[in-house]
């Protein structure tokens, strides 16, 4: 096609004399592995700012085309942006001049809580957490409130009150308080018509020894990651090394329930890696990196976090690893790299020191120091868990 779908809509509008009065648009679906909405077209290292991945076969209204991204309308004042690899038009679709939510359902069963809240149409959204008290917000656009009840059962567990405001003309903000100061996950998508969240509960036995952990080795196969500023070995040959001393020393420390990413050097795409993970439902996922850096007097260790809920481990992990006389490089938020993004279990990355520091390199490549770096992320989880309880 030499056209793009936007300049055929707008031809033929054209060619049948219609007077445009707002643009052309499309309606179009999501598709494929884990789409995502960006707030906009600025890009680094690591891809734009996401607002967040959101379920297939959504609804979307497409009103412009910028390089590889469509612009889309999600409500009046709201516009996102999604790569176009993500989109399929939807020339069956009529689009309704508005939508309705009816009504909700909260309830629990063995495992987990569902707050499910039912629409006349897969409707975009996007979803956050808060913190002092612990809350789970979902805002969902395009849509007008026909609810009028909101039914709360007592399996429910985790969840502590589900309230929405209808806080513009088409946004809908839906509200679920949580019992629980810590955030300790929740998955949101369609099921059928019917946006459903799946909320995670604290685990019942607040011991490490109880947990579900994963552990990421960063990187991997013809991912090689940084270089080394004088042994010049690869980020994912230590990853891998210091992965499997976390293993063996949670193991040692009684962790029955161990979930590794990678054991060999295998190419692993960072979206398949959350699609696994997110099948296996971990208590806590550690990804494990090594920094780098064009100034080779930069030095030390730092922690990353994206979701505010997951940020209380990222802090003693911080703290643990920096008795290891490592200098402190920071405690990042907001980070846009793909496994802290999933709100699914709470996650950390981890990046023990930077490979193009001739200090700290002489740290990494010995195995002494690795087993000391597992020691300090056991400490800095039952850190955790004690802050927690």
């Amino acid at each position: 096609m030499k056209l793009t779908l936007l300049a055929c809509l707008l031809l033929i509008v054209c060619q049948s004399g219609a007077q445009i009065t707002t643009p052309p648009s499309l309606l179009a679906r999501s598709t494929g592995k884990l789409p995502a909405l960006a707030y906009g077209l600025g890009e680094d290292r690591l891809g734009g700012a996401k607002m967040g991945y959101i379920d297939t076969n959504i609804l979307l209204r497409v009103i412009d085309s910028a390089e590889n991204r469509y612009q889309v309308q999600l409500s009046r004042y709201h516009s996102a942006y999604i790569d176009k690899s993500f989109i399929k038009p939807d020339s069956a679709q009529i689009e309704k001049s508005f939508y309705l939510t009816n009504s909700f359902m909260a309830k629990g069963d063995s495992a987990f809580d569902y707050v499910s809240i039912s629409m006349e149409e897969r409707l975009p959204y996007k979803t956050y957490m808060e913190i002092n008290p612990s809350k789970i917000v979902v805002e969902i656009f395009g849509v007008h409130s026909n609810t009028n009840w909101i039914t709360q059962l007592q399996s429910l567990q985790e969840v502590k009150n589900v309230y929405y405001n209808q806080v513009e003309d088409d946004v809908v903000r839906v509200t679920i308080e949580l019992q629980h100061r810590q955030h300790w996950g929740y998955s949101i998508g369609y099921k059928g018509k019917v946006l459903q969240v799946k909320i995670k509960r604290q685990p019942a036995k607040m011991n490490i020894r109880y947990l579900t952990i994963a552990i990421d080795a960063g990187h991997g196969g013809t991912n090689s990651g940084a270089g080394g500023s004088v042994a010049m070995y690869q980020e994912k040959q230590y990853t891998l090394l210091f992965a499997r001393a976390l293993q063996k020393y949670l193991r040692k420390k009684g962790v029955k329930k161990l979930i590794m990413t990678r054991t060999t050097d295998t190419t692993f795409d960072n979206k398949d890696r959350i699609l696994f993970l997110q099948q296996q439902t971990p208590d806590y996922v550690i990804s494990l990196h090594l920094n780098s850096s064009g100034n080779t007097e930069i030095n030390g260790v730092s922690t990353y976090y994206k979701h505010i809920g997951f940020r209380p481990l990222t802090v003693t992990l911080l703290k643990r690893m920096r008795e290891l006389k490592l200098n402190e490089f920071g405690n990042v938020g907001n980070f846009n790299f793909a496994l802290n993004t999933p709100t699914d279990f709470p996650n950390s990355l981890l990046e023990i020191a930077f490979l193009s520091n001739e200090d700290d390199e002489k740290k990494i490549i010995k195995p002494k120091f690795q087993a000391d770096v597992a020691k300090k992320i056991y400490l800095g989880i039952v850190d955790w868990l004690k802050l927690v309880k």
